[in-house]
């Protein structure tokens, strides 16, 4: 094919055919077409976007660029939740087996982190013995018996989005629509999704800050996912402050394990609870939400939900006695206060600045050849709205070593502004949008 002539015309904002854009994505997932031409079509993606037809299409195209997992043997609704990234966003760890514990399958397929956001498969890399990496036939074996599991991306699974996935996160081409869409819908459908949730966050720490932009991916969202044969639903979630505490891998993890026992901050503990309860409606396991958000609640009362993720923890080969001994869950002993410099009200958290924070100690990538170090991060211990003194700490710092640490400082110093009017809790939920 005449790939400079593709990039020229999706430069020029002319509708690639289908057949071009399977040929292009089965050439580059073919070693055929090198990344310095695929980041140039990302760009012009970027700035031109994508009709609903093509972005259909390139979404086909990258889910039938490798294996699709078939899961139904297995009894039961195979329902899932992704979310657009975030800053703190660890309501994977606690919502798969709460859902699990419900009755539901929950097949995910997550991956690292990207730009800003942290990574789900970073997180559980943190857990001793914890294994991501299992082929389809382990995988489904252990969907049939603990009704849950958390993998990556093999060779052979989607390998169109695994590349481009990697290439988004180093050409500043993440926050596209249409990229995003293919990203995930491809995924979700290879992984056998019947039923999605779209946990589409909004605001100063979400690649989608303002609510128009939202529901423009909600809506193609929604529209990609039923073309390709699923029942998709999208939440609009408040990111104008880091959720829960936690912000790093190992941190992000001890405060699932706190969620799951019944504890944890009340935002993260609400917002997971919501998006399941959402998922038990969508995917018929219960009748409405009053009654989904009860049978969550008891799950955790019951310990069920935290049995639920010990067998699967135990069954990727991680060490589940971080359930009793978080100190297994390594955290640097390092730690650096952030205190405020003034009495006063906490009028806003730049929460893209706390997690570029986070990725200059470590506990993201600057680039992709960085190693992620799950030890590092920071608990923010502020809201929007929280009155503050002069002194009081705002965040703690947990750091491996001095490198990046004085500029990480400046910088959540710097993302979390102190006024002194007063300023109204944010809500957590802005707009659920369906069909």
């Amino acid at each position: 094919m005449n790939t400079p002539e593709l990039i020229r015309r999706k430069r020029d904002g002319i509708e690639i055919p289908a057949p071009e854009l399977k040929e292009f994505i089965d050439g580059y997932v073919a070693g055929k077409i090198p990344d310095y031409q695929v980041s140039a079509f990302l760009m012009a993606v970027f700035f031109k976007g994508m009709t609903p037809k093509e972005a259909a299409a390139l979404t086909r195209s990258m889910l039938e660029s490798g294996e699709q997992f078939d899961l139904s043997g297995i009894e039961g609704p195979k329902v899932d939740k992704h979310s657009t990234g975030g800053v703190g966003d660890k309501v994977s760890l606690v919502l798969a087996p709460l859902v699990a514990a419900a009755g539901g399958i929950v097949p995910m397929v997550s991956g690292r982190g990207l730009g800003h956001s942290g990574g789900t498969l970073d997180k559980l890399d943190s857990i001793p013995g914890y294994k991501w990496k299992l082929e389809e036939k382990k995988f489904r074996k252990q969907l049939a018996k603990v009704g849950c599991g958390i993998i990556g991306q093999t060779e052979k699974f989607v390998p169109a989005d695994r590349k481009l996935y990697a290439l988004r996160d180093v050409t500043a081409t993440v926050e596209c629509v249409p990229l995003i869409c293919g990203s995930i819908l491809s995924k979700k459908r290879a992984a056998g999704t019947e039923y999605l949730v779209m946990d589409v966050k909004c605001g100063s720490g979400a690649f989608m800050e303002n609510l128009d932009r939202a529901r423009e991916l909600s809506r193609g969202l929604i529209s990609i996912g039923t073309a390709l044969g699923m029942k998709v639903t999208a939440m609009l979630t408040q990111m104008s402050q880091p959720l829960g505490v936690a912000v790093g891998n190992a941190l992000e993890v001890r405060e699932s394990v706190e969620l799951l026992k019944g504890g944890g901050p009340d935002d993260a503990r609400e917002i997971t609870l919501q998006l399941c309860a959402e998922m038990l409606v969508l995917a018929k396991i219960s009748p409405n939400h009053k009654k989904a958000y009860a049978t969550l609640e008891s799950l955790i009362a019951s310990g069920a939900a935290l049995e639920k993720f010990k067998e699967w923890i135990e069954a990727q080969g991680g060490n589940a006695r971080i359930i009793d001994k978080p100190e297994l869950l390594e955290v640097s002993r390092q730690t650096s206060i952030v205190a405020a410099g003034k009495k006063g009200v906490v009028a806003s958290i730049q929460t893209r600045d706390i997690g570029v924070a986070g990725n200059l100690l470590g506990a993201g990538r600057m680039q992709a050849s960085d190693e992620v170090d799950t030890t590092v991060g920071m608990d923010v211990h502020v809201k929007p709205g929280d009155k503050v003194e002069k002194g009081q700490p705002l965040a703690t710092i947990y750091h491996r070593n001095e490198k990046n640490l004085a500029q990480a400082r400046a910088m959540v110093q710097a993302a979390i502004v102190i006024g002194s009017k007063p300023v109204k809790h944010l809500p957590l939920i802005l707009e659920e949008i369906r069909k």
